[in-house]
């Protein structure tokens, strides 16, 4: 179970690194003029991978990946956290404590710039 539990941890952190870094490259990449960051497919996945943090943060929900973890964790009789992913692990490695409406505005803003890349820097059609 514990192996599970780390295994998911990895999915979540990767899942993580897919939403801030695609911005990121999708920025540079039109910039530098990497035309693999406008393709569709790829622009859609990473819209539809923030719509999904933003819309469970305004619902006040904790992530799927969280609590299957959490769980798994339990099972095993390992110690847990409380909150979000996000949010336990910028306190660890931060040492950052908020209330969850910043959490939710930081959400909401990064996936306005998100959304503001489809205008920025277009995906194009095949």
């Amino acid at each position: 179970m514990a192996l599970a539990a780390d295994l998911i941890l990895i999915l979540h952190a990767a899942f993580v690194v897919f939403v801030v870094g695609g911005l990121l490259l999708v920025y540079c990449g039109g910039w530098l003029g990497w035309e693999w960051v406008r393709r569709r497919t790829f622009r859609l996945l990473h819209l539809l991978a923030v719509a999904v943090v933003v819309v469970q943060s305004w619902l006040g929900l904790v992530c799927p990946l969280t609590t299957w973890e959490m769980a798994l964790r339990q099972r095993a009789g390992q110690p847990l956290y409380e909150g979000s992913f996000i949010a336990h692990w910028l306190q660890r490695l931060l040492y950052y404590e908020a209330p969850g409406w910043v959490f939710i505005l930081v959400y909401t803003v990064f996936g306005a710039l998100v959304l503001a890349s489809w205008f920025l820097v277009r995906p194009r059609r095949r």
